[in-house]
């Protein structure tokens, strides 16, 4: 049995019928490179000689009675592959406006909890011959660095793939029974002062202007609280102060349906590193700025651009070398304006660049556990409930939100992969958004490109890909003004 943390518990509490928690991603394969071709058979025996390597496929969710503590993964005693990896297929012609129609189907149903928390889906129909796999995965059980460890086991580096002989799964006994759950929930309780006591003074000792610990509802809510209490009486009326950067209520920030929309592109990673080049910034401002570009153009042609610019919250991974393999979440992020404001596209640039830089610094300065320690704070009947609270305070009562957006860079391999001998073509992520924030752009880089995936409510975007489109524009007059720079 392994507890989860208070923060993995944080994304269970958000879901509601519009709010889910999953993360998903979306894999192109060429399956010609496969001895047996890429059919849902073929995926279902690969994923099965793989589950002993990714441990959340068979950790089935299991509650504490009464709240009285943090629930478990344990090994589903039933596990099914079968119920896990499915098939679908598109009509013709099989092009990507269908395959995002598709996802963003899949993408908008919520995970069963009766059952590990995962999917896998072989889409098959695809224009070229091509095969894809959809998989969405609980953000309870990984973020994006132990997601990442889950395709390591998957791909192969090789169409060969590898010996796999010690890779057997555990043998999982029977789920634990009422009694006993309730007699561990009642052991841990008076844990929680001294979980308290150790993570309340250096977690309280780096909020004031830093808006880490409101990324996820319920945490900047129970640890402002906390500096109340411990000010009572102290003439000290101070709560936490609010972000540098102040945003504006978007469309963005209206309660979600339960309906999505999905896009998807490539971008040249040459392309990417000529600009980051030309102008002495980083991969990370270019793709910063390449966002900013694109709500800009979305926003100004629906009348909807405000006058400041949006802020993002930036996900990041405090994951060491040393928890690599334990899966859960260790997570912390960034809250930044993007250049929404500025037209042109070389001072959005140099605006991205200064703003993500400086961010940067005042991040290093901030404990890695800061995010998780916050969460601690929480008691365990509460984590859940104090979510949902959060996250309605925010989107029902006439406050300006923290964030407008959700923007993640993800590095990936810069070499080929396989999936039982089908090479990998792209793979875009397709994350997760809620109520604080209903627009979400990640980028996977993979080989020499950079795989943009787009997550909207519907209602909100009705159309996800004038988002992917606007960043290639915006690439190629990025693009444009370092040539120029370099020619003189």
């Amino acid at each position: 049995m392994r507890q989860l943390t208070p923060l993995d518990v944080q994304f269970l509490g958000l879901e509601n019928a519009r709010n889910h928690g999953h993360v998903a991603g979306l894999a192109v394969y060429d399956p010609s490179t496969a001895p047996g071709g890429m059919t849902l058979e073929t995926v279902q025996a690969h994923v099965a000689r793989r589950l002993g390597l990714v441990p959340p496929f068979r950790w089935r969710l299991v509650q504490v009675p009464l709240g009285l503590g943090l629930p478990y993964w344990v090994d589903d005693p039933d596990f099914d592959l079968e119920y896990h990896v499915r098939e679908v297929a598109l009509p013709a012609p099989g092009d990507d406006a269908q395959l995002a129609q598709q996802v963003a189907r899949l993408h908008a149903r919520p995970l069963d909890r009766a059952h590990p928390l995962w999917e896998l889906y072989v889409i098959s129909g695809l224009s070229g011959g091509r095969v894809a796999l959809f998989t969405k995965v609980h953000h309870a059980a990984v973020d994006g660095m132990s997601g990442a460890e889950i395709l390591t086991a998957l791909l192969d580096l090789s169409p060969e793939g590898r010996d796999l002989e010690e890779a057997a799964p555990p043998v999982a006994g029977g789920l634990p029974s009422t009694l006993g759950m309730l007699r561990r929930g009642v052991l841990g309780v008076p844990r929680y002062p001294l979980r308290v006591l150790r993570v309340l003074p250096r977690t309280l000792a780096h909020l004031d202007g830093n808006p880490v610990a409101r990324t996820i509802p319920g945490t900047g809510l129970v640890a402002s609280a906390a500096r109340t209490v411990m000010r009572t009486g102290s003439g000290d009326g101070g709560v936490l102060e609010m972000p540098s950067a102040k945003a504006e209520r978007t469309v963005f920030n209206e309660l979600l349906t339960p309906h999505r929309r999905v896009s998807f592109a490539s971008l040249s990673l040459a392309e990417v590193k000529e600009v980051k080049n030309a102008f002495g910034v980083t991969v990370n401002d270019v793709v910063v700025t390449l966002c900013a570009a694109a709500l800009r153009e979305v926003l100004q042609a629906q009348g909807q651009l405000p006058e400041r610019d949006l802020v993002a919250m930036v996900p990041l991974s405090v994951r060491t070398p040393e928890q690599a393999g334990t899966y859960g979440n260790r997570v912390s992020a960034m809250v930044v304006p993007v250049p929404t404001s500025l037209a042109d596209p070389v001072a959005r640039l140099e605006r991205a660049h200064e703003v993500l830089d400086s961010a940067k610094q005042r991040h290093r300065a901030m404990p890695a556990d800061v995010m998780v320690d916050t969460a601690a704070l929480l008691p365990s009947a509460f984590v859940g409930r104090a979510s949902r609270l959060a996250t309605r305070l925010m989107t029902q009562l006439p406050l300006e939100p923290v964030f407008n957006i959700i923007i993640s860079n993800v590095p990936g391999p810069p070499f080929p992969l396989w999936f039982d001998g089908a090479r990998l073509l792209a793979h875009y992520p397709v994350s997760a958004i809620n109520d604080l924030a209903g627009l979400n752009i990640t980028v996977l880089s993979y080989l020499d490109s950079i795989d943009v995936g787009v997550v909207a409510d519907r209602a909100q975007l009705p159309d996800a890909w004038p988002v992917v489109e606007a960043m290639q524009r915006g690439l190629a007059d990025l693009l444009e003004a370092a040539r120029e720079r370099a020619a003189g």
